[in-house]
């Protein structure tokens, strides 16, 4: 197959989650509630507490990137829902079956989710932004956020993928889903300096993918340091790489 085949099915796969996008955008601004209150209570009232210390940046813009991340990766994750649909309705099994490449199957959809997920930088920030973050919003900045949060995303989107490989049902993809999402967003150094963490959670925070995305978004939208952002990126990559072969490995599984 050649290079340009492999591109045209993976944009398909993008091109139908934009479709789904345009005709029900529903989730994606329902899913906005949750950083929105996040940033507009809580950002708001630890900023008067003063009682994080952010060095010289104040506590709402300090916790604006990994708000943006905690509601993308949430939205990348849950994607396995749909995938465990399939899967009860027979769609996925043929899916899985027809001449298409499994890894451009992986791929297609985790960047379709990815493309979901990333929608929430431009719901989340402007809001951020309305209540006194001080971000920078230049076009190379923000192109190198999107770019940072894709990738992310497409990391935990195929990480769904695994999932739903063992979660027979939707119920208990729901289940598994909470108790990832919220530990990785509370071990991670989107609320917190690594700093001021105990030994233990400074660890595990070293190799959590959430703290080297949110580091790449702090970078760019905060301090404007793109060079920075890009060792938070690089790491991001391997942890997408991985996990994105992974997948392609587990595909065959989640049809048995």
């Amino acid at each position: 197959m050649s290079l340009k085949s492999y591109w045209e099915q993976t944009v398909a796969f993008v091109e139908l989650e934009l479709r789904r996008l345009w005709h029900d955008p529903t989730e994606v601004f329902t899913r906005a509630v949750q950083p929105i209150l996040w940033l507009t209570v809580f950002g708001t009232t630890m900023e008067r507490l003063r009682s994080i210390p952010t060095a010289n940046v104040d506590y709402l813009t300090f916790i604006s990137p990994g708000v943006v991340l905690q509601s993308s990766s949430f939205i990348a994750l849950a994607y396995g829902i749909m995938l465990v649909w399939e899967r009860e309705s027979g769609i996925l099994k043929k899916l899985v079956s027809s001449p298409v490449d499994r890894f451009i199957i992986v791929l297609g959809r985790s960047l379709a989710g990815a493309v979901r997920a990333v929608t929430q930088l431009f719901i989340v920030l402007p809001v951020a932004l309305l209540f006194g973050a001080k971000l920078k919003i230049d076009p190379l900045s923000l192109t190198f956020a999107t770019l940072a949060l894709l990738i992310g995303s497409v990391g935990f989107t195929s990480l769904s993928i695994i999932l739903a490989v063992f979660m027979k049902t939707r119920e208990r993809f729901m289940g598994i889903l909470q108790a990832i999402v919220m530990p990785l967003f509370f071990t991670s150094n989107a609320l917190y300096p690594i700093e001021i963490m105990p030994a233990p959670l400074q660890a595990f925070a070293k190799v959590n993918p959430m703290t080297y995305i949110i580091s790449s978004l702090r970078d760019t939208l905060i301090y404007g340091d793109i060079v920075s952002a890009i060792n938070g990126l690089l790491v991001t990559l391997v942890f997408s790489s991985i996990v994105l072969l992974l997948a392609t490995r587990y595909l065959q599984k989640i049809v048995e």
